[in-house]
């Protein structure tokens, strides 16, 4: 078993789902986490008022949310849900709606879920494990796929450079922010750190995934700040550069976006 898997029992899983809006989509996902000791149903209205509060930034790639609060007392151990949608739904994402996959996180503290986090943003980028997900027919094989049973497809491919430390930067660090720290934030710091990776850069830029109360006390520590639309409007002019993401699983997006923001 993965880390992912460890998290996400098949009890927690339902495919075709029916919701006639997000906010019943969001439903289904936190009732799944109730029925199976992850939370109690306080959760499920935490996740949903975190949407109407900051509005869509859980929809973190095409077709897919991400749906997930801070860690409360309504957490009683971390678990995750998994929904797919008989009938797609808009949570009023342009970029990305409308949403056929509901995932929900429930994090007991910050830390304890990065590891699957991790490896669920590799999985949601991979168009081929995407595609075995979207055809599974029972909750085994979703965790079948989820374990590595689908083959990879090839990595997207991202320009990459040969430069040994990023050039005309001060700080060396790159903050990644949604809006509860524990989820969106690092979907878009696994994808970072890829093309990071990529361009052997990793041992010279420091990634952190943060939410927005933390990031206005951190932003003068980095050179830049990656995040969503929803989140950007509510973090205002932090005196650093902020660069808008659509797709947290697109290494090209991110490529393109380290491009405009460094001296390549």
């Amino acid at each position: 078993m993965s880390a992912l898997t460890d998290l996400l029992s098949p009890e927690a899983i339902v495919l075709d789902a029916a919701a006639d809006d997000w906010q019943e989509a969001i439903g289904v996902a936190g009732a799944l986490l109730v029925r199976t000791g992850v939370t109690t149903d306080v959760y499920t209205r935490e996740m949903v008022d975190s949407v109407l509060e900051k509005g869509p930034y859980i929809v973190i790639a095409p077709g897919f949310a991400f749906a997930h609060a801070r860690p409360s007392p309504a957490v009683l151990r971390t678990g995750m849900s998994w929904v797919r949608l008989a009938e797609p739904v808009a949570f009023g994402s342009p970029g990305n709606d409308p949403v056929d996959l509901v995932v929900a996180l429930a994090a007991s503290d910050a830390k304890a879920h990065t590891t699957a986090m991790a490896e669920l943003a590799k999985v949601i980028g991979d168009a081929s494990r995407r595609a075995a997900l979207a055809a599974a027919t029972s909750a085994a094989e979703v965790l079948g796929v989820l374990d590595g049973g689908a083959a990879p497809a090839a990595p997207e491919t991202a320009r990459t450079s040969s430069s040994g430390a990023a050039r005309g930067t001060t700080k060396n660090k790159i903050l990644t922010v949604c809006g509860n720290g524990v989820g969106t934030s690092l979907f878009l710091k696994n994808t970072l750190e890829k093309v990071l990776g990529e361009w052997r850069w990793s041992p010279f830029i420091e990634v952190e995934a943060t939410d927005t109360i933390s990031a206005k006390g951190k932003a003068k520590e980095a050179d830049l700040i990656l995040t969503s639309g929803e989140i950007a409007k509510a973090l205002g002019d932090l005196g650093v550069p902020m660069t808008v993401i659509e797709n947290f699983t697109s290494t090209a997006e991110i490529d393109a976006a380290l491009r405009a923001n460094y001296d390549i």
